[in-house]
């Protein structure tokens, strides 16, 4: 069966499977940047390398993780521990519309294999995906090995970044913290769909800025979130 099949019917094959990871080459230089971004942040903030394994293995959460950082500390107590589990529920919560728009796709699947589907799920997996299912393709393996190929890719840059945090002295010289706003706004590109799609957007950037500069805390992302949602629910 091709991999572009005309085949409403989704189904599995290691031929797709290679695809997908081949096709999720263009994503490496943002991945890697990112990651080793997020190594050498970690190691000045004084983690172990077991910690920051863990981290980019488990949580697999690029933007979560970066946050995560900030509220980070030596000794935890209850509210440290509420706050960062509450912070990166927030930041995550985006995951719930790119999973929901992949269940066409992924309702059949075996649990097992849907788990992992879903565990290794991203912006940039997501994208190469659906961009394939949207153009006939029904393969799922093609989004499982875009997933699992990245996910090595993440965990191989965190480590380089972790070791070369000490030869990183100060991060922002190099510009490393600007590494996670280029990534996501380069990942709009593919998704353009014309100025009024987009007013969605623009209503959460300037929502999420508003609220950033007004209160402090972690709100503006919660804002941002359902003013975007809530503005392309109005524009539909």
């Amino acid at each position: 069966m091709s991999l572009m099949s005309s085949s409403p019917r989704p189904f599995f094959s290691m031929a797709g499977f290679r695809y997908g990871a081949r096709a999720a080459a263009p994503a490496f230089p943002g991945f890697i940047m990112f990651a080793v971004a997020f190594g050498t942040a970690a190691a000045q903030k004084g983690l172990s390398l077991a910690e920051v394994i863990g981290l980019s293995a488990f949580l697999y959460a690029g933007a979560s993780q970066m946050v995560g950082l900030e509220i980070w500390q030596k000794v935890w107590t209850p509210t440290t521990i509420f706050t960062i589990v509450t912070v990166t529920a927030v930041v995550n919560s985006r995951m719930i519309l790119l999973g929901a728009t992949l269940q066409p796709w992924l309702r059949n699947e075996p649990i097992a294999r849907n788990a992992l589907n879903l565990f290794l799920i991203t912006e940039a997996g997501w994208l190469i995906g659906t961009r394939y299912y949207n153009e006939g393709g029904r393969d799922v393996g093609v989004l499982l090995g875009a997933g699992v190929i990245l996910w090595i890719v993440w965990q191989i840059a965190t480590i380089v970044g972790f070791f070369a945090g000490a030869l990183v002295p100060e991060p922002k010289t190099f510009g490393l913290d600007l590494v996670m706003p280029i990534f996501f706004s380069i990942m709009l590109v593919p998704l353009w769909k014309g100025a009024r799609p987009a007013l969605p957007w623009l209503v959460a950037g300037l929502v999420s800025f508003i609220t950033h500069a007004l209160l402090p805390g972690y709100g503006y992302i919660v804002a941002g979130a359902l003013a975007g949602v809530i503005a392309g629910m109005l524009i539909e």
